[in-house]
Order: C-alpha cells, then sequence, then structure tokens
C-alpha cells in the first residue's frame, strides 16, 4: 500500500514541527510535505530542534493566499491544519486573517483537491470559559481541597465557552470543519489542544491541568491521520493523562485509540 500522503501546516511551529519529524522517520507509511509563510522557527518552538525540510517537500505559503493554498494541498491524501496565530492576546486583525481566512482557504483548497481528511488543530480554549464555574474554578485557582474526587468532565458535546478572539476563532474552525463534513463529504477532525510549550513539563500550576506533552500531541494527531474511514466529523480533546484534568479524552480513547503516556505530576 502506497504511503498516506500528508501536508503538515504551520511546519515552523512547536507542535506541526514535532508531527512533521514523527512522519519523516516513518518513510514507508507517510509521503510527508510542509507549508508555511517563512523558514524560521516560531518563537514557540524549542531551542536547537532540528527540522530539516527539503526544498521540494516545501511549500512557502500564507494562508490568506488561497491559490497557493490550492496549489499546496494538490495530490494530498491528509492536511494537517496546524498554521495559525496561537496567541490568546492576539488583535482582531491578525486572528481573522490567519485563523478564520486561512482557516476557511486550507478547507476550500481540501475540497476543490478532493482531500480525504483534514486534522484540524482546534484548542481547550474552546472551553476555557467553564473555568468561570466551580469545580473548574478551584482547578484553575489551585484550590484542590475544593476539588471533588470525581471531576465532572466536559465533553465535546457541551457547549463551547471561548474568552475571547482567538479562542472563538477555533469554534468558528470547528464550525467550518462540520460544515465541509456534512456538506462536502470531507472527514474532518477537530483537535481541542491543551496546554503544549517548548519545556515540555508543566511549569504553569495553573495550566498544569489542561497540559499536554509533545509525545501525547503527536500520538493524537498521527491516530486521527490513520483513523478509519467512517469518521467523518468528530472532536476530540488532546490533553495529557494529569489528575485534575477536566476535559474527555475518553473519547478519543474510544475513537482513534488514543494513550496519553504522560501526566503534569511526573513533572512536579
Amino acid at each position: 500500500m502506497a504511503p498516506t500522503k500528508v501536508l503538515v501546516t504551520g511546519v515552523y511551529g512547536l507542535i506541526a514541527g514535532a508531527i512533521y519529524n514523527r512522519f519523516k522517520e516513518q518513510p514507508g507509511k507517510y509521503d510527508v510535505y510542509a507549508l508555511a509563510r517563512r523558514r524560521q522557527p516560531s518563537d514557540r518552538a524549542p531551542d536547537g530542534r532540528a527540522l530539516e525540510v527539503p526544498d521540494e517537500r516545501f511549500f512557502l505559503v500564507d494562508l490568506s493566499d488561497k491559490e497557493a493554498v490550492r496549489r499546496a494541498v494538490e495530490g494530498m491524501d491528509v492536511v494537517v491544519q496546524m498554521a495559525a496565530d496561537p496567541r490568546p492576546e492576539a488583535g482582531w486583525e491578525q486572528i481573522l486573517t490567519s485563523n478564520i481566512v486561512g482557516a476557511y482557504h486550507v478547507f476550500e483548497a481540501s475540497r476543490l483537491a478532493g482531500v480525504r481528511r483534514v486534522v484540524y488543530a482546534s484548542s481547550v480554549m474552546a472551553s476555557w470559559g467553564y473555568q468561570f464555574d466551580e469545580p473548574y474554578r478551584a482547578i484553575k485557582e489551585c484550590r484542590f481541597e475544593d476539588v471533588p474526587d470525581e471531576i465532572p468532565m466536559v465533553r465535546h458535546t457541551d457547549p463551547p465557552r471561548p474568552t475571547e478572539p482567538y479562542s472563538a476563532s477555533k469554534v468558528w474552525g470547528e464550525a467550518l470543519a462540520r460544515t465541509y463534513s456534512d456538506v462536502h463529504g470531507l472527514s474532518c477532525i477537530c483537535l481541542r489542544i491543551g496546554w503544549v510549550n517548548a519545556e515540555d513539563r508543566p511549569w504553569k500550576p495553573d495550566l498544569a491541568a489542561v497540559w499536554c506533552s509533545q509525545r501525547d500531541v503527536v500520538q493524537l494527531v498521527e491516530r486521527c491521520v490513520d483513523a478509519p474511514e467512517e469518521i467523518r466529523f468528530d472532536v476530540f480533546y488532546g490533553v495529557s493523562d494529569n489528575r485534575y484534568r477536566w476535559v474527555d479524552t475518553d473519547r478519543a480513547r474510544g475513537a482513534v485509540g488514543f494513550a496519553p503516556r504522560d501526566r503534569a505530576e511526573d513533572h512536579v
């Protein structure tokens, strides 16, 4: 069987670079290509990480350029859409160009090119507003004595609760994925990814509950790329197996076999 032809966008970012390297290690399984708007690591990427993308497998493209995006996705089986402005504090103009217009161009180009699946990087921040309520507020404020033994999980079926334009843009991307799945038959899997950092450890106690190790998020993306054809649309949380995790990862475990290997408490 021929390798799956995969395009990873935003490849010089923290998560996308790790995904690209993982896929590149398996040439018999993946034929991997990369896209980015510049040939340099993002500020969030780990220092010194080797990322060697041959010129013939690289597309220098800004997602605002619809035609260039269309040319890049031509012939791909799967697009892993990681390119975005990742800053919760980003202004509206940056969010509009990168996260809204850019996401639309990727989905539309994938439809036109006959791509069979898009794996879309959403964010756990699509559910961030639940932390205004207990017991999630207690977890956020590190008042662990007020947290029940059984934490009620926030699930993908619960209403999104974004808290600023960045997280709202991720909810828009999920809605776009649903549209392209239902109307155009494109398989779309949305990943509400937790806190992934260059240090690969949860150094902010208030974010430890939603921390995700680099190898856990790469595992989840790989399992979604390989997921059965019958998965036409779904939303999975990408968070490690942390003690105070408050979002549901069992759905991803059951649907695609996601098995987090790390937990925040192992780094304390």
